[in-house]
């Protein structure tokens, strides 16, 4: 019996990520629209180009959630499929599994395809694909990786601090005028997953060092951290990323932490300096 474990690209990771595990592993794209250029979210896209296009572009600009087609291709290559997506609520992606894996397992009834509704993204996708991985590992039957990888995924947060509001104003998330208030007040908004998927703003520190400071206290919280993992993703911000890997060791007594830089999709909303910890 074959395995995979899927991802959209929001999960940040190449695709040997998972070569171990001896698994088959593959991130389905989105695309990235600015201007008359579109961008494919893989292991082949140069961020910082996109990101300075992006800059430069004062119309709008957009991303596009994989089709159907794209995860039934990958659905089509093995007998047991676990996905794991952005969350549904600020995404097609999700829908578009689902979509896929009815097309899929009409064609091909004995296979077993699951979809996770992360309701997060970067590192909390990371962290479930993680434990899919493991428990694939451990023997255990399609129907217990599933029951188990949903429970797991029910379990984590994640929190984030923008590196810019620009995006979030060009594609009309947020209105000009507070976006440049926000830009000029150097107002590094901490924010929150909910449990449906949603974005919550929590915090409205001033600078990256009051964010950094904020996401640990909101970590050490929300969940007891000793000795679980955490995932940072950040773009173009390696300092920040070590400076709040640093305090979340000393404050949350956990060394299992690791750091990673964003890809496209990940970079187009959170722009350079971001931070986001899935935890």
């Amino acid at each position: 019996m074959t395995w995979s474990i899927l991802s959209d690209s929001s999960c940040d990771l190449p695709q040997n990520a998972f070569e171990d595990y001896g698994l088959h592993f593959a991130t389905v794209p989105l695309k990235l629209i600015v201007g008359d250029t579109e961008y494919t979210d893989d292991d082949s896209l140069n961020v910082n180009i996109m990101l300075a296009q992006m800059k430069n572009y004062k119309g709008p600009s957009s991303s596009a959630c994989p089709s159907p087609e794209e995860w039934a291709t990958e659905f089509r290559k093995s007998d047991c499929t676990l996905a794991v997506t952005m969350t549904s609520a600020l995404s097609g992606t999700y829908n578009s599994a689902l979509v896929a894996r009815d097309m899929v397992l009409e064609e091909f009834p004995w296979k077993k395809i699951h979809v996770i509704d992360s309701r997060s993204t970067a590192g909390g996708l990371v962290l479930i694909l993680r434990k899919a991985a493991e428990l694939i590992s451990s023997g255990l039957g399609f129907d217990e990786v599933v029951k188990q990888a949903e429970a797991y995924s029910r379990s984590l947060f994640l929190l984030f601090a923008l590196g810019s509001y620009d995006n979030l104003i060009k594609s009309g998330r947020m209105s000009r005028v507070a976006g440049i208030l926000a830009n000029s007040l150097g107002i590094r908004a901490v924010a929150s997953n909910t449990p449906e998927g949603e974005i919550k703003v929590l915090h409205k520190p001033r600078g990256e060092e009051r964010a950094i400071l904020q996401i640990v206290e909101t970590m050490n919280k929300l969940k007891d951290m000793a000795g679980r993992p955490v995932v940072i993703s950040h773009c173009n911000n390696p300092k920040g990323a070590q400076r709040l890997k640093e305090l979340i060791a000393h404050v949350c007594l956990t060394t299992k932490i690791t750091i990673q830089q964003t890809r496209g999709l990940t970079s187009y909303y959170t722009e350079n300096g971001g931070l986001l910890v899935g935890f």
